[in-house]
């Protein structure tokens, strides 16, 4: 990993702060770095395609079961609440292998836009 993606990671991470309450914590985000923060919902036996960032990184978090991750050669079923970081020019994918609709909250980290997908492989023929 180049130290230019473990220093924007490793910022973002830092600056994720918890504070716990009598009735349980909250964890807020740096909103600061962030570009989009998304809510992306999967249909079931739909995947987005497998791509990569040239100008972002994203931190995601698994709201739904059911769904299936690919990060770089990983490939697994995340648990629901599960934090994942992915570093720019890193393929991903996002599959809802589930029999419901499968959420996750996305957040770019980096300075980007919707332009900024190079698509390696995609179901619908999207370039």
């Amino acid at each position: 990993m180049s130290p230019y993606k473990t220093k924007n990671i490793e910022k973002f991470k830092s600056e994720i702060k918890e504070d716990i309450r009598p009735w349980g914590k909250y964890r807020s985000f740096p909103y600061e770095q962030a570009r989009s923060i998304k809510i992306i919902t999967v249909n079931p036996g739909a995947s987005l395609s497998l791509q990569y960032h040239h100008h972002r990184s994203e931190f995601w978090v698994v709201l739904d079961n059911g769904l299936e991750v690919t990060v770089g050669d990983k490939v697994w079923q995340p648990e629901k609440n599960e934090e994942l970081f992915i570093s720019r020019k890193i393929p991903h994918r996002l599959r809802c292998v589930g029999q419901e609709q499968a959420r996750i909250m996305e957040i770019w980290i980096g300075d980007s836009n919707e332009s900024d997908i190079v698509r390696i492989q995609d179901d619908y023929g999207r370039k």
